[in-house]
């Protein structure tokens, strides 16, 4: 079996970025957490909130799909690899229900979802060339920040959009095991001004996905 060096894995990133940034959205393996849950019509104010929310959680998706492929592009071992590529697998699922709650929002994803994915892949390239428990301690903290802003979510959701609610409450316990998983691999605490300032790029991308 060949050996794939770090541009052939690089490479088959670049293809996957055009496949989430560009593509049609992924086929969820696992089914929509909303069910059968009937939507409900609301007025245009909620309606409007609860597609800016759910297209920050898009977002958020696809830059996890990015940090995922950069870290997995520059992990050290084979190990971290693995386990970089089998989140990033786990979290299509999460970009496949967000995309298709948007749909049935009347509404889109961001427009700005290439500089997002961009951004992340880079981020996620450096964490990975740090070192693995450097790159697993992103990870990790970067679950714990994702954990506690789809908790802020669910408390801004409007009350009647259980179809949101129910994918965001699914999210959220994906995210914690995700986090967990870094952790009980070795993940290194990163130091507190570095998850400062991953916080501020964070509320920053938030602010303007929901909109844009």
């Amino acid at each position: 079996m060949r050996n794939h060096t770090l541009i052939d894995r690089l490479f088959t990133h670049a293809d996957d970025a055009l496949r989430v940034v560009f593509g049609p959205p992924p086929e969820a393996e696992t089914p929509s957490p909303a069910g059968n849950e009937p939507d409900v019509a609301m007025d245009e104010t909620s309606r409007r909130h609860a597609a800016g929310l759910m297209r920050i959680n898009h977002t958020g998706e696809v830059c996890a799909q990015a940090l995922y492929a950069g870290q997995a592009a520059t992990a050290k071992s084979a190990r971290v690899r693995t386990e970089m590529e089998q989140a990033a697998r786990e979290e299509e699922d999460h970009l496949a229900w967000c995309a298709g709650r948007l749909e049935e929002l009347d509404s889109n994803p961001s427009l700005l979802n290439p500089v997002w994915y961009a951004s992340s892949f880079a981020l996620g390239a450096l964490a990975g060339i740090a070192g693995d428990d450097w790159s697993l301690g992103f990870v990790e903290a970067t679950e714990r920040q994702v954990e506690a802003h789809l908790d802020s979510h669910l408390d801004s959701l409007p009350a009647e959009d259980q179809r949101s609610r129910k994918i965001v409450a699914q999210m959220k316990i994906d995210e914690a095991r995700h986090a967990d998983m870094a952790e009980a691999s070795g993940a290194r605490k990163l130091p507190a001004p570095v998850q400062g300032l991953m916080g501020m790029t964070a509320n920053v991308m938030k602010v303007i996905a929901y909109r844009i």
